[in-house]
C-alpha cells in the first residue's frame, strides 16, 4: 500500500490544467506578460503548444488568473516562498535566568553574559530570584541585583515587566530592542 503524503496542505493545493473550473481565464506567461482573457480551452491549447502547464494563480479575481508555466517549477517557487516566510516568522522564545540574592561576582557575571546572549539572539528573558530561608528579610538585595542587570543590559533591552515579588520569588522580564 502506498503512502500518499502531500507536501502541501489543503489551502496550498495547486490547481492546474483540466482541474481549473473557470470557463474564462486571464492568462499570463512565465515572464508575467499578459496574453489577455480567453476560454480555458484556448489557454490550455497555448500551454500545451509551449510544452508547459496552465496553473491557477488567483481564483478570487474575475476572471481567475492563470499562468502558463512548468508545474514543477511553480511548485519549487512556492516551496521557496514558504521557506522564506518561515524564516522571517522566527518566534521570540522566552528564556529564564535564575539569580540568588547573595551570589558571588563570578556567578553574577556568568549569568549576566547569558542574559546578554539571549537578548542578542532576539529572545525575551525572564529574570527570577529565589529567596530561601531568612534571605526573604533582605528583599532589597534582590531588587539591587535586578537593578544591576537592568543597567548592564540597557543598551540591548527594555524592561517589559518591572521587578515584583510573587511569593518567595522576585521576577522581572526583559524584551530585546528592535534592530
Amino acid at each position: 500500500m502506498r503512502n500518499n503524503k502531500s507536501y502541501y496542505s489543503s489551502k496550498n493545493r495547486i490547481t492546474a490544467n483540466e482541474r481549473i473550473r473557470a470557463i474564462e481565464v486571464r492568462v499570463l506567461t512565465e515572464t508575467k506578460d499578459m496574453l489577455g482573457v480567453m476560454t480555458k480551452a484556448e489557454a490550455l491549447l497555448k500551454a500545451r503548444a509551449a510544452g508547459k502547464d496552465l496553473v491557477l494563480i488567483s481564483e478570487s479575481t474575475n476572471p481567475p488568473i492563470v499562468k502558463i508555466i512548468d508545474l514543477a517549477k511553480y511548485k519549487y517557487q512556492q516551496q521557496q516562498k514558504e521557506a522564506k516566510n518561515r524564516k522571517k516568522a522566527k518566534s521570540q522564545d522566552l528564556k529564564e535566568v535564575r539569580f540568588t540574592p547573595f551570589m558571588g561576582d563570578g556567578d553574577f557575571e556568568a549569568r549576566l553574559n547569558k542574559v546578554k546572549k539571549f537578548l542578542e539572539k532576539g529572545d525575551k528573558v525572564r529574570l527570577t530570584l529565589q529567596f530561601k530561608g531568612r534571605a526573604i528579610t533582605k528583599k532589597e538585595f534582590g531588587y539591587a541585583m535586578f537593578e544591576k542587570v537592568i543597567e548592564a543590559t540597557a543598551d540591548k533591552a527594555t524592561v517589559e515587566l518591572q521587578p515584583k515579588m510573587m511569593g518567595k520569588k522576585l521576577m522581572a522580564q526583559l524584551m530585546p530592542l528592535k534592530k
